[in-house]
């Protein structure tokens, strides 16, 4: 079995004339965190859309395990905001995408109750979101997201909207869970830091009309991965002289 997830090969899209994706191709392992970074305004979003079925491209291929993606996505994804129901308390948001695969209530809260101590929320099923801090919000929607038992993640930018100091906290966070439970995830990001920190190989693209300019391996150890290490700010950089000075028609 080949050990390809997911591969995209030149997928293309635009609107009313105006070009966004201009034939990107990459590929996720079995297992890996990969991130896609571009400047704002660059077609990521619309990239997500179109993994996520939102949007369909002009031209190229979305393979999934060696197969043509098709209408049934099997990914679970987490967008920009926690977009929880303010009415709805915690737990009943974190059940909200098995009640939508037909899941009845008492089931969904069955299967979701247990992962509350490891998120981080213990204690909090009954309040609501209104109630809970930034971070506690983004880790309720990732609940949401991964008990829904998908053979992969997709996030867009779930930690953009929090502050400094919570946005670190999340990614270390983050990155605990993703070796805890081998999940294979495509993080998309404005964030150079935060993809070299969390991820195992990162896309560059170019700006609007998208093409992947660069790929970059990031080889330091999980276990020695720190944000202010020498590693990270030499990638750090090598990325951002990348992305500030190579043109999108090169």
């Amino acid at each position: 079995m080949s050990n390809i997830r997911l591969a995209l090969s030149d997928i293309r899209k635009s609107f009313d004339g105006v070009a966004v994706l201009d034939g990107i191709s990459l590929q996720v392992k079995r297992g890996e965190f990969v991130s896609i970074l571009g400047p704002s305004g660059a077609g990521k979003s619309t990239l997500f859309q179109v993994l996520t079925g939102g949007v369909t491209p002009e031209g190229g291929q979305l393979r999934f395990d060696g197969k043509a993606l098709g209408k049934a996505r099997p990914f679970a994804f987490m967008p920009q905001r926690d977009a929880l129901m303010p009415w709805r308390p915690v737990i009943d948001n974190a059940t909200l995408g098995l009640e939508v695969q037909g899941f009845s209530r008492r089931a969904a809260r069955a299967k979701v109750a247990p992962l509350f101590p490891e998120f981080g929320l213990a204690g909090f099923e009954q309040h609501y979101p209104a109630q809970l801090s930034g971070g506690m919000r983004q880790r309720a929607a990732l609940l949401r997201t991964v008990v829904q038992d998908r053979a992969m993640l997709l996030l867009d930018e779930p930690f953009g909207a929090l502050d400094a100091l919570t946005r670190t906290s999340m990614q270390r966070w983050l990155m605990a869970m993703w070796a805890q439970h081998n999940w294979t995830a495509l993080l998309i990001t404005h964030d150079v830091r935060e993809a070299v920190f969390l991820s195992d190989r990162i896309y560059a693209l170019t700006a609007r009309p998208a093409r992947v300019m660069r790929e970059f391996v990031v080889p330091i150890p999980r276990s020695r991965r720190d944000l202010a290490s020498a590693e990270a700010s030499q990638i750090e950089a090598e990325i951002l002289d990348t992305l500030l000075t190579q043109q999108p028609d090169q």
